[in-house]
């Protein structure tokens, strides 16, 4: 069994990077049940609406900042080695600050939720046919049945395959 100091820094690297990137689609999956538990669902598509749109606009605004704050340290002579070190530095304080923002969002009360009776004129609203629980649960569990399992095999066979791709390519570096 390899150890670090077989697999070295740039081994070690890769493994961190392979667990990080694994875990981005399965945290992107959660967001809309981690907004339902916290709004609850009536509105959940709206604000991840905006979830998103902020999320696009940090991946235009992101890349930009780091650009400026690298080219702000070398016309102030930071020397070009480490260049990177302090922009890091600033980020992950920005990373910080995001984590405390986070853990201050509470779920929102119960007594804040909107009655059956805004419920229904919002549906009203917005054309929506009013539902029964029964109706809504048929809707959100749907049915598997065969085409779920052929719909689960045009995924999983390919993301499979992309799988043992990657691990036979990485582990080429070891």
């Amino acid at each position: 069994m390899p150890t670090l100091g077989h697999l070295g820094m740039a081994g070690a690297f890769v493994i961190v990077v392979c667990v990080i990137l694994s875990m981005y689609g399965g945290g992107f999956s959660t967001v809309p049940a981690y907004l339902a538990d916290i709004f609850g669902t009536q509105m959940v598509g709206a604000i991840h609406g905006r979830l998103l749109t902020a999320w696009s606009a940090a991946g235009i605004i992101g890349p930009v900042l780091i650009a400026n704050i690298r080219q702000f340290q070398l016309n102030y002579g930071v020397a070009h080695n480490l260049v990177y070190d302090r922009t890091l530095y600033i980020l992950a304080g920005l990373l910080f600050i995001g984590l405390i923002c986070n853990s201050l969002i509470r779920p929102v009360k119960e007594h804040d939720y909107m009655s059956d009776a805004e419920v229904e004129a919002e549906r009203r609203l917005q054309h929506e046919s009013p539902k029964t629980a029964a109706d809504i649960d048929i809707a959100a569990r749907g049915s598997f049945g065969v085409s779920g399992v052929i719909a689960w095999l045009a995924v999983g066979v390919p993301f499979l395959i992309g799988v043992y791709i990657a691990i036979a390519k990485a582990a080429v570096l070891f």
